[in-house]
């Protein structure tokens, strides 16, 4: 029986996963092959955390082709060379993969498939991340879309394709061939600092499909009217799963229609769309990692301050909400959905640093970092992307904390130093008096920042910095 290579990259799942049911459909032994090449990744190489969640779903992976009989070989060093060298010993006639819509990756898988076919094999790619192709959505005018409700209308008239079934048991590749070890790829950490999110996540316990149905059966009713309490797990936290390919959309799409129609169901139904608005983005637009998609915003006019920009990263604006939430995000290696746009707003407007500083941050922290949502997320934030919100929407971090964490749960949790706070002060600590600080430990300035900005002098000056570019 001739070999295949099934290529595994940001799809590592075994069940629903295209490229490895083509693979077998066409009657070859399978070897299934994870190439750790960061240097081929550009720019956007994986960073610290996200490192440490690919060791980990390389493990689930591991134990998944296991079940099916076959052995995951793992390499690292030059891409193509390392292929080229499976291939060679493992006398492969194919190579399977799924694609990838991150502009680098595009070019250079365009590379590959032309070296391998000029090489002789039989190379075969396929589509596992989205519920539809980026290039098979457009407007009447045959135009990518800018806006997502027209978009979301879009797909809502094409039927969601049925997630692919893969046999109990596949014909692996029987000879040897070098593998390195999983912890030579050296994706964790020197230094331990990842406790944290290992405790949050427990990395080699709960599956993704384990996850999926826990926060189908236990959350998805009432997501629509919880999912902004950032100090309650009501949301999915399916996004580092989906990000690697863990899980897949037509997954989540399937599991979500056997459930109870509702607003839950609906709204939860809408996140799945914005990610697939994300890689529509991206693709039809692929400078926008770098550049506003919104031209004119190439000459707005930041402040760039790097002692400002540090103060937001570790969590020490002075502003608990923001706080909260960027401590979360460096403990974690995720944060709650509303508070992503909370410390985004803060950031481009109260503190007026670019987007492209708060997008690399999270890209380096987070563990579901994803590079069209990413970006479609910070543009947002900034004014300057597709549907993006107004620049002149300007979040007030105090009323977003009373507002969606009004006991305080979640801001004392992630700023133990505020736990003694009354309710009334938690969101505001400069303005409770001296005595009830002193009852609660605190020392503005000392054990507790000072506010960073003033709320109404920041949102002035961004609002001066709009007008700037409109006359502009």
């Amino acid at each position: 029986m001739e070999t295949a290579i099934v290529w595994f990259r940001r799809d590592l799942r075994v069940e629903d996963n295209p490229a490895l049911a083509a693979a077998v459909e066409s009657g070859f032994s399978i070897l299934p092959v994870f190439v750790w090449a960061p240097e081929d990744e550009g720019k956007w190489a994986p960073g610290s955390a996200s490192k440490w969640w690919l060791h980990h779903a390389l493990i689930r992976l591991r134990k998944q082709l296991q079940q099916r009989g076959l052995s995951l070989l793992l390499r690292k060093g030059h891409l193509q060379q390392e292929l080229d060298s499976i291939i060679e010993s493992s006398a492969a006639k194919a190579i399977f993969w799924n694609r990838r819509y991150e502009p680098d990756i595009i070019r250079r898988d365009a590379q590959l498939k032309e070296h391998f076919k000029e090489s002789g094999l039989k190379v075969s790619s396929h589509n596992s991340a989205l519920l539809f192709e980026p290039w098979t959505v457009a407007t009447g005018e045959g135009k990518a879309y800018k806006v997502f409700t027209p978009f979301s209308k879009a797909l809502a008239r094409n039927q969601t394709p049925e997630p692919v079934a893969i046999p109990a048991r596949i014909q692996p590749f029987e000879a040897r061939t070098h593998s390195v070890e999983l912890e030579a790829l050296n994706l964790l950490p020197k230094i331990p600092w990842t406790s944290g999110i290992q405790t949050f996540w427990a990395a080699d316990s709960q599956s993704a499909k384990d996850w999926l149905e826990g926060f189908l059966d236990e959350s998805l009713v009432r997501y629509h009217s919880r999912r902004d309490i950032p100090g309650e797990l009501s949301t999915s936290r399916l996004s580092p799963y989906l990000a690697w390919g863990e899980l897949g959309p037509r997954q989540v799409r399937a599991a979500l229609q056997n459930c109870a129609a509702g607003k839950g169901r609906e709204t939860f139904d809408r996140e799945v769309l914005w990610r697939e608005f994300a890689y529509h983005v991206l693709y039809n637009f692929p400078k926008t990692p770098e550049q506003p998609l919104q031209s004119r915003f190439n000459e707005f006019p930041w402040k760039p301050d790097s002692e400002l920009l540090r103060r937001w990263q570790k969590g020490l604006t002075g502003y608990p909400i923001v706080d909260a939430g960027m401590r979360q995000l460096w403990q974690t290696g995720w944060m709650h959905n509303r508070i992503r746009m909370v410390v985004a707003s803060f950031l481009v407007k109260h503190l007026l640093q670019p987007w492209q500083q708060g997008a690399a941050w999270f890209w380096d922290t987070l563990v579901d970092a994803d590079l069209a949502s990413n970006t479609l997320g910070w543009q947002w934030a900034g004014g300057c992307g597709a549907d993006a919100a107004p620049y002149f929407r300007i979040f007030n971090p105090i009323l977003q904390g009373e507002k969606f964490d009004s006991n305080g749960y979640y801001v004392r949790h992630y700023l133990p130093e505020l736990h003694r706070l009354p309710d009334n002060y938690i969101h505001k600590p400069w303005e409770a008096p001296a005595q009830v600080l002193e009852n609660a430990g605190i020392n503005l300035g000392e054990s507790y920042p000072m506010p960073v900005v003033d709320l109404k002098a920041g949102r002035d000056r961004a609002l001066k910095a709009w007008e700037e570019l409109k006359g502009s």
